[in-house]
């Protein structure tokens, strides 16, 4: 693949979405990698509220006219907050942003922070769609994980947001966890199933750097157990009737996660809070600029800093591998015309990389689309590799 100098008039301008990070849990757990801070002496909720909103303000200049067509509130654990708080940010994110008419608000919750009375306070402050850290039905698993809810509480939790006037709700699950057999991450996948979420995203955990699982490693399913969690589950989740359209989300027909859905499409995006990553494009100067926040809440509340920590520019070099590790995330076709639209790249770029790939039967091709094949989905570092000079 031939490294290309961008023209700025290649460049479009892709949707926009908004990210909102709560960096507050109950407690840290051990497999976990993003920027999240165990409550030690209360969250300050209100303080932490005027500096989104501070800190939205002065993102503004990236928003080039566009309507919002999505939010996601993550963290950490934004249900942690009152409901006084969400819908404090959402005033505030409504007043200086124009969202689009079926806007798609999620947040994310935990079982053990639902509260009934809660929960129907944030749907009351413009919360459309739950995203609920369920990760396992099994007592000894939660315990491993180092949650802080049980099953009980997991199943309440699900069946409080389907009582909601909700567009959506989300199940996160995990499988490959420690010691965990085949049966055992397939009856908690059937547990899911049955309380009838219209989206599931079923992931492998897997160990990651700086976490506490790091340092101190569990025993781990072998790999012919994983490829058999994967394949077996797949054929379980496809016979209830859900659709895989990621790597690891699956969905009942038409209830995607938008907000993913436009990660994954290389859209753009805001972030806002403590440690938030944005890709924002920059049509008249022929950049895409990835502005991060400073990462710990007393540095990102303290104003004489300001909230922005520093702001890299993907080199255009970098831009296909980039595209391509998004895009074929997805299952769906790619519209062979967004490469060049939301990279600034001509097709020729990648034309070498891309028969080698359709040769190595790892993506199909047609006229107007590039569409990832399941051979692809298994080997996809194999296929991005391809996009790396």
């Amino acid at each position: 693949m031939t490294a290309m100098s961008v023209s700025p008039l290649a460049l479009q301008l892709p949707p926009l979405a908004l990210y909102i990070h709560i960096p507050w849990c109950i407690q840290k757990c051990p497999y976990c990698d993003f920027n999240s801070h165990a409550v030690k002496q209360g969250i300050p909720e209100q303080e932490y509220v005027s500096h989104l909103l501070a800190d939205l303000r002065q993102d503004l200049g990236y928003v080039q006219g566009r309507v919002i067509s999505s939010i996601f509130i993550g963290g950490g654990t934004p249900s942690t907050f009152s409901g006084e708080g969400i819908q404090a940010i959402l005033d505030g994110v409504r007043t200086e942003l124009q969202l689009s008419p079926d806007c798609e608000v999620t947040m994310e919750a935990n079982p053990g922070t639902v509260e009934a009375a809660r929960f129907a306070a944030y749907v009351a402050a413009g919360v459309t769609r739950f995203s609920i850290g369920v990760q396992s039905f099994q007592t000894e698993q939660l315990k491993a994980l180092g949650r802080i809810h049980d099953c009980d509480e997991a199943i309440k939790a699900a069946q409080l947001a389907a009582t909601l006037p909700l567009k959506s709700f989300n199940l996160d699950l995990m499988h490959g966890l420690p010691n965990q057999d085949v049966a055992g991450a397939l009856a908690d996948l059937q547990q899911a199933i049955d309380l009838k979420p219209p989206h599931l995203s079923w992931y492998q955990l897997t160990i990651e750097p700086n976490t506490a699982f790091a340092s101190r490693p569990p025993v781990l399913p072998e790999d012919e157990a994983l490829w058999d969690i994967q394949e077996q589950g797949h054929q379980l989740l496809q016979q209830h009737g859900y659709s895989q359209y990621e790597i690891s989300a699956y969905s009942q027909p038409g209830l995607q996660c938008r907000h993913n859905l436009n990660y994954w499409r290389y859209g753009d995006y805001l972030g806002i809070g403590c440690g938030a990553h944005g890709k924002i494009t920059m049509p008249e100067t022929g950049q895409i600029i990835r502005p991060v926040k400073i990462k710990h809440p007393k540095g990102y509340m303290d104003i004489s800093k300001g909230y922005l920590d520093e702001t890299s520019e993907v080199a255009p070099e970098d831009r296909a591998f980039e595209f391509f590790m998004n895009r074929f995330r997805l299952l769906e076709a790619c519209p062979k015309q967004d490469f060049s639209a939301y990279t600034g790249l001509p097709i020729t770029s990648v034309t070498d990389a891309l028969a080698k790939a359709e040769q190595l039967g790892l993506i199909n091709s047609t006229e107007l689309h590039w569409q990832i094949s399941p051979k692809g989905a298994r080997y996809l570092n194999d296929l991005l590799a391809l996009f790396i000079d």
